[in-house]
């Protein structure tokens, strides 16, 4: 039966057979994406949505951005806004950058959007816990995280940081900026906050790219990285065309909310407020 018939995620289900009623189906994808994933710290799976799919998420999501956060401001890697006098001008604490874009969150997604239809359906999220090594995975609980739309216009960027604590970061390309707005990541620059490779980070954040890695990102592509341990960024965007992207976030247990500090920056809302 159709995958639109059966109400499931526009997935190309030709090249990724989610639907598919041998177990056996995607073991060879999820085994390279695994290995993948170890190895250079992402994966990707081109076209996973398909483009007809895309065009309408793209109809859909554009009208909420005169609701979403415009988050303008300069912020440390940690994603705080303010330094730390106790440690030196150079520790990656006390490094800042611009970061700027639109943040469109979970509660202004209705809940017939694609994007919330793929995130809350079991199989995508079984394929999701194989490649990163988890044995389930659940969904965040917060009202503004579990999914939402970044968007960058001309001269928006993001500044380098880390995603907080979660093991690992999903995101869906949605629209490319017609230049720039290039996706960069320099893998394990710490292994987790106890254990920071203070030299490698402060090469990055002062502009040393001879580790930094340029992730490719294809309307429709699904990308698995693990943002926790690699400092990441988008580097600035040029051209009228936005640049959007979805954004999933998974927990290893239920009941996780999100931070309300991180919310607010991020948001522009803590999250209590719902």
């Amino acid at each position: 039966m159709p995958a639109a018939e059966e109400n499931l995620p526009p997935i190309d289900f030709t090249r990724y057979p989610l639907d598919s009623e041998d177990p056996s189906a995607m073991d060879a994808l999820v085994e390279r994406c695994r290995c993948e994933l170890d190895n250079r710290q992402y994966c990707s799976l081109p076209g996973f949505f398909r483009a007809d799919a895309i065009g309408d998420i793209l109809r859909t999501t554009e009208p909420l951005l005169e609701r979403a956060n415009r988050a303008d401001s300069w912020r440390n890697c940690y994603l705080q806004r303010e330094k730390d006098a106790s440690l030196a001008a150079d520790h990656p604490r006390n490094i800042f950058n611009h970061a700027r874009y639109r943040m469109i969150p979970a509660d202004l997604f209705p809940e017939t959007s694609a994007l919330k239809l793929l995130y809350y359906w079991p199989p995508f999220q079984r394929m999701v816990a194989a490649i990163v090594g988890v044995p389930r995975l659940f969904p965040n609980e917060d009202p503004l995280q579990p999914v939402n739309a970044i968007c960058y216009g001309d001269g928006d960027q993001s500044a380098w940081h880390y995603d907080s604590t979660n093991a690992f970061t999903m995101t869906l390309m949605l629209q490319a900026a017609q230049q720039g707005g290039l996706f960069e990541l320099a893998p394990n620059t710490r292994n987790g906050p106890a254990d920071e490779d203070i030299g490698y980070m402060q090469e990055v954040l002062m502009g040393d790219r001879g580790r930094v890695e340029t992730v490719s990102r294809e309307p429709g592509e699904l990308t698995i990285f693990r943002g926790c341990n690699s400092l990441h960024r988008v580097s600035p965007v040029q051209g009228d065309r936005l640049r959007m992207m979805a954004v999933f976030v998974y927990e290893e247990e239920p009941g996780i909310r999100g931070d309300p500090e991180v919310n607010q920056t991020v948001y522009g809302r803590t999250g209590l407020e719902t």
